[in-house]
């Protein structure tokens, strides 16, 4: 695939542009976007993101088209388990729904330039040492592991990280519209929007760590690599109002995501094996024998894997529903009605204060 410099100018420029215009035509004027804003704009760049993939195919042939789509729907399913992590970030700092446009753009924005960083770094490994795809193998095997058997119920705004944050910067509790420092009585703070975003930086690194890899199992260039992760981060902020009540049905989602990283994982040691040039396996022989997994049934599995996940998550949190509505039905309407009060009544102790005060002297 050969991708002339004149190329990448264009397609960083595009994309640099899509979220100039993202940021000025939704998110500078601080709302909360409605469904039907949501649904619009999540189906034109999903729409995109295929026409860009069957342009590759019928350009560079259906082998490079098939592994754009391959990374594409990994990369759009690591994004959207990103998603739930967000949600849990933005709850546990309690940013107000009309600002939650800013952060998440500006996160998705950090998470762009990381992704784009590790795809260089990447890219060089690879062209320079094939002995990179066995450490990758294990990377992702690892990260299967834990993803299988981690869950999203810790808090990341009172972890380890944003602890140490708070300890060397001075906050404030308060809200301040969307501004990230403030300045009372001659001391410049920062809010609570501005940790919420250094989180998010933070879990996007994190994040790039398992994404990269597991999409240089499917493809070794550094063109469809940058593409479709651009792509699958596009429109990410609009599935997130879309799909924000969806997101926490998705029980299975975690699981579905270790069998991709741990299938890609598999291949990337199988490739390993088969290109190998480390002198103490096989005496520095490759193993031609190691069957190298063609892309069009990592595609198929890959595209399964992520239907079987959210259909039984749904069938799992739709049985859960029916049993606790019956429940409800056969005499526990006082409890339910009991912890419906108990949610309804005010919780402002324990949430950060969304109003400024009138006697603070406040710059952005």
């Amino acid at each position: 695939m050969e991708i002339t410099p004149l190329i990448w100018i264009i397609t960083i420029a595009i994309t640099i542009a899509f979220f100039v215009y993202e940021f000025f035509a939704h998110v500078r004027t601080p709302h909360e976007p409605t469904i039907g804003e949501s649904a619009r704009w999540s189906a034109f760049y999903i729409g995109l993101a295929v026409l860009f993939g069957v342009g590759i195919g019928i350009v560079s042939g259906w082998t490079f088209g098939g592994e754009y789509f391959a990374g594409y729907l990994t990369e759009k399913a690591l994004s959207i388990d990103n998603l739930f992590v967000f949600l849990i970030v933005m709850t546990g700092f309690a940013v107000p729904k009309i600002y939650q446009q800013k952060v998440l753009m500006i996160g998705i924005v950090i998470a762009l330039i990381l992704r784009g960083i590790f795809i260089a770094v990447g890219a060089t490994l690879i062209e320079n040492f094939s002995w990179i795809f066995y450490l990758f193998g294990a990377l992702l095997l690892f990260l299967a592991y834990r993803q299988a058997f981690s869950s999203h119920e810790s808090d990341p705004a009172n972890g380890r990280f944003m602890t140490f944050v708070r300890r060397h910067l001075p906050v404030t509790n308060e809200y301040h519209e969307a501004k990230l420092t403030v300045v009372k009585n001659g001391t410049r703070f920062v809010t609570p929007m501005l940790l919420t975003i250094i989180a998010i930086g933070f879990i996007d690194l994190v994040f790039a760590v398992d994404s990269i890899p597991a999409i240089y199992g499917l493809t070794d260039e550094a063109y469809i690599v940058f593409t479709a992760n651009a792509f699958a981060l596009m429109g990410l902020r609009q599935l997130y109002f879309l799909i924000g009540g969806l997101l926490e049905r998705l029980v299975y989602l975690a699981q579905g995501l270790a069998v991709i990283l741990a299938f890609i994982g598999v291949k990337l040691v199988l490739h390993a094996m088969h290109v190998n040039e480390l002198p103490f396996i096989n005496g520095g022989e490759p193993m031609l024998w190691a069957p190298e997994i063609p892309i069009w049934f990592s595609l198929l599995f890959i595209a399964a894997t992520i239907t079987v996940a959210t259909v039984a998550s749904l069938l799992k949190t739709r049985r859960t529903s029916d049993a606790a509505e019956a429940t409800s039905a056969t005499g526990a309407a006082p409890v339910a009605g009991g912890a419906i009060s108990s949610l309804e009544s005010p919780t402002t102790s324990e949430t950060p204060t969304r109003t400024t005060h009138a006697t603070d002297k406040e710059t952005s």
